[in-house]
């Protein structure tokens, strides 16, 4: 059984002809290149791949792959856009052998891009799962055309993988589902609410507190969420997500048979009442800034008001939100820690006060990357002694712009940020009025109580 992912890699020619000349003093201005020069050498790790014995170049060599992908570029003279393609091929643990693995991607890369591109395919023994890294360039050796990663080719990904496995006598995956995000997946294996399992957590608890599948609805509509219960597969999403998500992928077991039949495990008489809990202790200077419909310039009291109602402050409170809207962002907890911290250290209190500091930190980074500019014209007609002395003059200016670029970063997700807080309290309210609100109950319901 063999999982298949593919990505692209943004750039530019002229970048990674700067960036493989000069990796170092690149990858500050091409941070994006770091990928592709990641994944060639990542993939060819001696570590990972047996000392090179589970690495295999097609249409090019393998100590010179990136220079022979840029002279393909440079032949049909298209440098732009998607500069190469990075993808894996994962196997479920002990069903292969490495040299089988490396045969299988080896195959399998030839049959996708093959008579195309040139390609990387290594075979990584490093970690349980043997899987193959393949790496390739966007741009056609033999006519100049640029692979489309497109939906069909995602399907002839799967099919071809699925169909060289089966040749193999190995298992494929029957029913895919669409995987999580990298770090939705770690999150999500550390045990952090994300948003499936707060979604698997409030379902559960809706199917143990109700009697029938109205019920379970009316439950899980009072927290928030929007459901679809009707077809083969039912769904439920958060107000703030566009796409819905089966209930069959939080767990195999919640088809909607097994849901029926197993209603009611805490409810005798009737549904349990979705619960809203609310911080205690509350700030009287801060109980007025957060109004529903309302929103606030005074972004450092907001962000307080957000940590009461995540359960941060007080400090060593036992509150712990039950709102599906704040329990996903509870995994956020190190982030709107520091972001806080920070507009207390730099005494921001207002959204214009954020605004001034990010014109004063562009304008200082901005001065001292021109400067840099400067120092890198120089070099190129300095003696040897003097190219020292300005390199030097060079890493220092890199050494401040690095931290002030953090810190524009961070206040331009603090800003962002501010505007997502004050939805996401919006829907919080609007929930917990809906989940306060006398159910409207049907005759049957009603005669079941009595």
């Amino acid at each position: 059984m063999a999982t298949t992912s593919l990505w692209h890699i943004a750039g530019s020619l002229k970048d990674l002809v700067d960036y493989v000349e000069n990796p170092e003093k690149t990858i500050e201005k091409f941070p994006e290149l770091d990928d592709l020069w990641n994944a060639a050498r990542y993939v060819q790790r001696p570590e990972a791949t047996a000392h090179g014995q589970f690495v295999t170049a097609i249409n090019c060599l393998k100590e010179t792959a990136i220079e022979q992908m840029i002279l393909t570029k440079q032949q049909y003279h298209k440098g732009d856009g998607y500069i190469a393609y990075h993808g894996y091929q994962s196997f479920k643990p002990g069903e292969v052998t490495p040299e089988q693995c490396h045969e299988i991607g080896v195959q399998f890369a030839k049959e996708m891009w093959g008579n195309d591109f040139q390609i990387l395919v290594t075979t990584h023994l490093d970690r349980e799962h043997l899987h193959n890294h393949f790496c390739f360039n966007s741009v056609s050796f033999r006519d100049g055309h640029k692979y489309n990663y497109s939906k069909g080719e995602q399907v002839r990904l799967r099919e071809v993988s699925d169909r060289i496995c089966l040749e193999h006598g190995l298992s494929v995956i029957k029913n895919p589902h669409k995987a999580p995000s990298r770090t939705v997946y770690f999150d999500e294996r550390d045990g952090k609410p994300t948003r499936y399992n707060v979604y698997r957590d409030d379902l559960w608890d809706a199917i143990d507190g109700s009697r029938n599948v109205r019920m379970v609805e009316r439950y899980l509509n009072a927290l928030g969420y929007i459901t679809d219960f009707t077809g083969a597969h039912w769904k439920m999403r958060l107000p703030q997500y566009r796409h819905f998500t089966r209930l069959d992928t939080l767990d195999d077991r919640l088809t909607p048979e097994f849901i029926r039949q197993n209603c009611g495990y805490r409810a005798r008489y009737g549904n349990v009442r979705a619960v809203i809990s609310y911080p205690p202790d509350v700030p009287e200077e801060l109980s007025h800034v957060k109004e529903y419909q309302r929103r606030t310039s005074h972004i450092y009291r907001l962000y307080l008001y957000w940590c009461y109602e995540l359960g941060i402050l007080p400090k060593g409170t036992s509150y712990r939100p039950t709102s599906p809207f704040i329990r996903e962002e509870l995994r956020k907890l190190d982030m709107y820690d520091r972001e806080t911290r920070f507009m207390a250290q730099n005494h921001i209190e207002t959204l214009d006060e954020l605004q001034e500091k990010m014109t004063e930190t562009k304008s200082r980074m901005d001065e001292l990357i021109d400067r840099r500019t400067h120092i890198t014209y120089a070099m190129r007609r300095a003696s040897p002694e003097r190219k020292k002395q300005l390199q030097d003059e060079k890493k220092a200016l890199t050494d401040q712009i690095a931290p002030l670029r953090e810190q524009l970063r961070l206040m331009q997700d603090i800003e962002q940020r501010s505007l997502h807080i004050d939805k996401t309290l919006d829907r919080v309210i609007e929930s917990e009025e809906k989940a306060y609100q006398t159910p409207t109950k049907s005759p049957q319901e009603r005669s079941c109580e009595r």
